[in-house]
């Protein structure tokens, strides 16, 4: 689809968990807040100013930025303020991309004869926001997502940056090879290596120097963006490809029975979530992340899809079986959980011979209490006495 115009916004709320704090506490304003005791799960722009970031242990931001305030989250707070800010945005328009519970993409091309320019929508925004939720949010004004959310990171903290049209490839190209999607750590150090340091040194060398340096999807994908060829078009309504939920660590050693306790949890918050939302899914991933910050994932497909909390389980253990020797070598910080290959419920053909014993009435029961009484009503033996971990907010399923 081509636009005639930057009409897509990138909303981004600025160190949103932290900012929900110094809002709600007056006393933290201006001050560097960390969210979260034992790994960082939010800091305020004071805090990063020192050199604090996300997912870093709280020990080791502790020594970075001594006078920080550390605060407990509340999940509840950030849910409800992420909920008040979804309702400005589809009060804007009713073209809504939710990417998490703290930003969207916003489509305003249509609205200017009733709502003026995409610029005075995208000020008007940050006004509403901070003036009825109480929170300062970064927009970026571009002709494609991609470009409207690398101009909201570029404009941040509290800002709005809008990208001309005509201007879009004189605005990125300056930019460093971090500020493509896709760009990690690994790829940025293959990047720079070989002496390409902006995204205008990745789009002059060619889609094929790329291929050859990155492989194919990696290389077509950054030599696309380095153009700013992003025909998506903004998606409301869609639902997840995937659900899933992570637990953060540390540092401290982990047994294999602690590990397990840390799965089950998991898997019982994510098949409960699936329920709830009328899906099975077929693939269960496990994704781990080791003391040197290094990653891996796994993967299994079942031979139908499903819901049902002991089968994905079951699967689940399988995978951290296989991986415990990488464990036991490299550590593990980070456990990762999700059901993917997802399907409507109620479209599923139920198979033949039915299994009495496939513990589906086992989970409607428990659901069931727990909607009623809390997700602590009821509980594994195995989960008793230890940290169930955070739920963390999200957006709907």
């Amino acid at each position: 689809m081509v636009r005639v115009g930057a009409s897509i916004l990138h909303a981004d709320l600025d160190a949103f968990y932290a900012s929900v704090e110094q809002r709600d506490d007056p006393r933290l304003r201006g001050r560097p807040v960390i969210v979260g005791g034992g790994v960082v799960l939010a800091c305020s722009y004071e805090a990063k100013a020192r050199g604090v970031r996300t997912a870093m242990g709280g020990r080791q931001a502790r020594r970075l930025c001594p006078d920080a305030v550390v605060v407990q989250p509340r999940m509840a707070a950030y849910s409800a303020a992420s909920k008040a800010v979804f309702r400005v945005f589809r009060d804007t328009t009713p073209s809504v991309e939710g990417i998490s519970i703290d930003e969207a993409f916003l489509d305003v091309g249509g609205l200017r004869k009733i709502s003026g320019t995409p610029s005075e929508i995208a000020l008007r925004l940050r006004e509403r926001v901070r003036r009825e939720v109480g929170l300062p949010i970064t927009v970026g004004v571009a002709k494609t997502k991609f470009l409207a959310k690398v101009a909201s990171g570029v404009a941040k903290p509290d800002g709005l940056l809008v990208v001309p049209v005509g201007g879009e490839l004189a605005f990125l190209h300056p930019l460093p090879v971090e500020r493509l999607w896709g760009v990690g750590p690994v790829t940025s150090a293959k990047l720079r290596d070989r002496g390409l340091r902006t995204v205008g040194a990745v789009a002059r060398i060619g889609e094929a120097a790329l291929v050859s340096m990155l492989g194919v999807a990696a290389g077509r994908h950054l030599h696309a963006l380095a153009h700013n060829h992003d025909p998506r078009t903004i998606q409301t309504g869609r639902r997840r490809g995937s659900i899933g939920a992570q637990r953060a660590l540390g540092r401290s050693p982990r047994t294999p029975r602690d590990l397990d306790a840390v799965l089950c949890g998991l898997v019982d918050r994510v098949a409960r979530r699936m329920r709830a939302a009328g899906r099975v899914g077929r693939t269960v991933m496990l994704r781990l992340r080791f003391d040197d910050f290094s990653r891996a994932a796994r993967s299994h497909t079942l031979p139908r899809a499903t819901s049902n909390t002991g089968t994905i389980l079951e699967a689940l253990r399988g995978l951290l079986s296989a991986a415990m020797p990488m464990i036991d070598e490299r550590g593990v910080t980070l456990v990762g959980v999700a059901v993917g290959n997802l399907d409507d419920g109620k479209a599923v053909q139920l198979m033949l011979p039915f299994d009495p014993g496939s513990g589906a009435e086992l989970d409607v029961a428990v659901d069931a209490v727990r909607d009623r009484f809390g997700s602590s009503a009821v509980t594994r033996a195995v989960l008793l006495g230890r940290d169930p971990g955070l739920a963390m907010p999200m957006l709907p399923d």
